[in-house]
């Protein structure tokens, strides 16, 4: 009997989409606006993920900027601890020839994860001039 009510609830769980798991879900969003030169930067990939220290950063989501040059994604990352979120920009503004696209990391506010699947509180990251260099840039060939 017991075996049936653990089988039942276990059902119940599965088909109302609870989650038992010990890490929890944290939300985060970011929108902005790429310009290179003073133009919409269409069609750069934008990638958030929660950067860990110790293994790979987990990606939580991604998507391209439109023909103003506007991006606005989010998505869900499950920690234990909190997540550290951060949104890298791949573009070859100003690149001439050089093989691989440029890779600008942006560390976001801890203070913009929301708790839950709802990204409630979006991060502006404002107008980004893609034009200039920033500090920490690197090359990237693999996203």
């Amino acid at each position: 009997m017991i075996k049936l009510i653990v089988f039942l609830f276990l059902v119940k769980v599965v088909l109302a989409g609870i989650d038992l798991s010990v890490r929890p879900s944290q939300t985060i969003g970011v929108s902005g606006i790429l310009k290179c030169e003073g133009k919409p930067a269409s069609g750069v990939l934008v990638k958030l993920y929660d950067h860990d220290t110790l293994s790979v950063d987990d990606k939580i989501a991604s998507g391209r900027t439109d023909a103003q040059g506007r991006f606005s994604i989010s998505g869900t990352g499950h920690e234990v601890s909190r997540i550290t979120p951060k949104f890298n920009i791949y573009h070859d503004c100003k690149d001439g020839l050089t093989p691989c696209q440029r890779k600008v990391s942006i560390y976001i506010p801890k203070s913009y994860i929301n708790q839950g699947r709802n990204a409630n509180k979006i991060y502006d990251a404002g107008i980004i001039e893609l034009a200039g260099q920033f500090s920490g840039e690197t090359r990237d060939c693999l996203h």
